[in-house]
């Protein structure tokens, strides 16, 4: 996702998406462990957006906060 995207989405499903993102990664790096798949690079593009995600929302957070 680019962070244009992500900046549309409201926090409330910004966090569930990041925790549905995040049980998602939990289970790539479990198949990747067995050896299941062999595709590391989209375990990689997973977190580099759960990144993004937590960035957006942190930001968001700060914003409702003040």
């Amino acid at each position: 996702m680019k962070v244009a995207d992500i900046r549309k989405i409201k926090t409330v499903e910004l966090a569930t998406e990041s925790t549905k993102l995040r049980a998602e990664i939990a289970e790539m790096r479990r198949r990747v462990h067995m050896g299941e798949t062999t595709n590391v690079r989209q375990l990689r593009t997973k977190r580099k957006d759960l990144a993004r995600m937590l960035t957006v929302l942190s930001e968001q957070l700060i914003k409702e906060a003040v």
